[in-house]
């Protein structure tokens, strides 16, 4: 039979994508086949690498703070998510987020369907030079 399992955040570490991750749910904490959850940390001022996940979905929860995003091929697409908010990313979409705050962390809590939270993680530093101004 399946065992539920109370899970805390594990100790932080820097992403392959430049931000601050404590995982919590993944095949190495509970032996999850699908999915992984995680806190994330945008700290002022700091942009992520521009990547995408290959073949995952994910899905965000922003706990407090605010945090811009460009998306899309050439990252040509913009939006603003806040505290309350849960942001749709589909798989294989490049996007780099990003906090604008110079004084408030971005705390958010995200799933995706790549129980290897890191292994889907596709860099893009092709796209590092597509900084559109926010609008």
């Amino acid at each position: 039979m399946a065992k539920c399992t109370v899970v805390k955040a594990g100790a932080l570490f820097i992403s392959k994508q430049g931000l601050s991750s404590a995982p919590a749910i993944s095949a190495d904490s509970v032996g999850s086949a699908a999915i992984h959850m995680q806190l994330l940390t945008i700290p002022p001022g700091v942009r992520a690498k521009a990547h995408k996940h290959a073949a995952h979905e994910t899905a965000i929860y922003v706990i407090s703070g605010e945090a811009h995003m460009d998306y899309g091929e050439r990252l040509e697409q913009h939006l603003v998510v806040r505290a309350g908010d849960f942001l749709y990313i589909p798989a294989d979409v490049p996007h780099r987020p990003y906090n604008a705050s110079l004084s408030v962390p971005c705390l958010t809590i995200i799933a995706r369907t790549d129980p290897n939270e890191q292994e889907s993680v596709v860099l893009l530093p092709e796209l590092e030079m597509e900084w559109l101004a926010p609008s």
